[in-house]
C-alpha cells in the first residue's frame, strides 16, 4: 500500500470535529440546548489554545471533561474554538477550548460519541489517526456514561468500532 499523502485521517478527523463545531454553534445561536440533548465534552488541558483558571488547572492537568446541559452562559463558536461559561462547585469560570484540543464528545441522549486520537504531550507523535464509533443502542451509551460518571449497572460494555478495522494492512 502506497504512501497517504493526502493524509485521510487528518480529514476525517476535521470533519467530525466540524460535526461537533456544528452543533455548538446552533446551540449558541438560540442560548439553548434543543429536546433533551446534553453534552459531555473532554478536552487536553494543557493543549495549545486551551484557557481556564489556574485552579482548574491544577486540579485537572491533564485532561477534563465538562457536562454542557442546564447551567451554561456566553457560549461563543468560532471556525477554531469555542468559549463557555460554566459553573465548578458554585464558582464561574470561562474556559476557552479549541477543537484541536478536544479527546471526547458524547451526547447521551442520542447515544452518539466521538472520540479523537489527541496526543496529551508536545513530545508524544501520532503516526495515524483512530476515529471511533459507538453504535446506537442502549449499552453503549449506558457504557460510555458509565465510563465518563464512573457508575457500574451491571450492563456490559458496547462494542467499539475503530475506523483501523477497515484499512488495507501493509
Amino acid at each position: 500500500m502506497g504512501q497517504d499523502h493526502i493524509r485521510y485521517d487528518i480529514l476525517a478527523q476535521d470533519a467530525l470535529r466540524g460535526v461537533i463545531r456544528k452543533v455548538l454553534a446552533e446551540v449558541a445561536a438560540t442560548g439553548r440546548l434543543p429536546g433533551d440533548h446534553h453534552f459531555f465534552i473532554t478536552f487536553l488541558t494543557g493543549a495549545p489554545g486551551v484557557r481556564i483558571s489556574q485552579h482548574l488547572k491544577s486540579k485537572y492537568p491533564e485532561q477534563m471533561t465538562i457536562v454542557v446541559q442546564h447551567q451554561f452562559w456566553d457560549l461563543k463558536v468560532t471556525d477554531t474554538l469555542f468559549e463557555i461559561g460554566l459553573s465548578f462547585s458554585d464558582t464561574p469560570e470561562r474556559l476557552v477550548i479549541p477543537f484541536n484540543a478536544i479527546r471526547g464528545f458524547y451526547d447521551p441522549s442520542v447515544n452518539f460519541e466521538l472520540e479523537f486520537d489527541v496526543p496529551l504531550s508536545d513530545e508524544e507523535e501520532v503516526d495515524s489517526a483512530e476515529i471511533t464509533a459507538y453504535p446506537v443502542t442502549a449499552e453503549a451509551a449506558d457504557s460510555a456514561v458509565e465510563e465518563k460518571t464512573g457508575g457500574d449497572d451491571g450492563k456490559k460494555p458496547g462494542s467499539v468500532v475503530s475506523l483501523d478495522a477497515f484499512r488495507k494492512k501493509q
